[in-house]
């Protein structure tokens, strides 16, 4: 059986124009029980009200993914890229040397709610990169789709780190499974809806480490998104 971590067990921060969950220890949150897993460090659920955002501030050595589920994140970085990402859009920024960047609700009337994901790379100094791609729901109905890889595998987007992300749409009677391979570790995170990991009830919010060797089944599914972490 994994740990599970509740949704109301996270971190929270409120800042007005901003409501995050924290997944593991970040800025004023700190738990040393949770600190990361593996290479996954970061996982915030934020809500950005609309006209509102972060304003420019830098990063280093470290893969950033922001996972849009409503409304329009608008990015700028000082490598030169601008674009807003949508539902359905994966955005991966290497921050490697040094990289500055804003991101701000694209709308002045609705929130955006996004997932924002830092992995830690397996090389510091790397030159800082970026990279988007959309991937739609037909791709990810009833099956696990591959977002991310170090390899860019099926088109996903590549992140410099052993480390993969798969993201699923799962109602009814779809099931997904996935088999772990030894010395590995599975994050699984239920971004929406309700399901069950090895028959272990998750709702939005909650997550399950799984360290070992065998097969994660996720079923018993009520309107779930699910992402999944393979990580060293």
């Amino acid at each position: 059986m994994g740990e599970i971590r509740r949704s109301n067990e996270r971190g929270l921060a409120e800042h007005g124009w901003l409501r995050s969950f924290h997944s593991f220890s970040f800025a004023d949150y700190h738990d040393p029980k949770h600190m990361g897993f593996g290479a996954l460090r970061v996982i915030n659920e934020d809500r950005v009200q609309p006209g509102q955002g972060f304003g420019t501030h830098g990063h280093r050595d470290m893969e950033i993914i922001s996972y849009v589920l409503e409304g329009g994140l608008a990015h700028r970085d000082s490598m030169g890229n601008g674009s807003v990402i949508r539902p359905g859009d994966v955005q991966r920024m290497s921050a490697g040397t040094g990289v500055r960047h804003s991101e701000y609700n694209a709308s002045d009337r609705e929130p955006v709610h996004f997932l924002q994901i830092w992995i830690e790379p397996a090389q510091q100094g790397i030159a800082p990169g970026y990279e988007e791609k959309h991937f739609d729901a037909a791709s990810k109905r009833g099956k696990l789709r591959l977002i991310a890889s170090p390899d860019g595998l099926e088109g996903s987007v590549t992140i410099h780190q052993d480390a993969s992300l798969y993201a699923a749409l799962l109602d009814g009677e779809e099931a997904v499974q996935f088999a772990q391979r030894p010395g590995r570790r599975t994050y699984v995170h239920v971004v929406s809806g309700h399901a069950q990991v090895d028959g272990q009830p998750l709702d939005a919010g909650d997550a399950i480490k799984i360290q070992g060797e065998g097969t994660i089944r996720i079923e018993g599914a009520r309107g779930a998104e699910v992402l999944l972490f393979d990580l060293v």
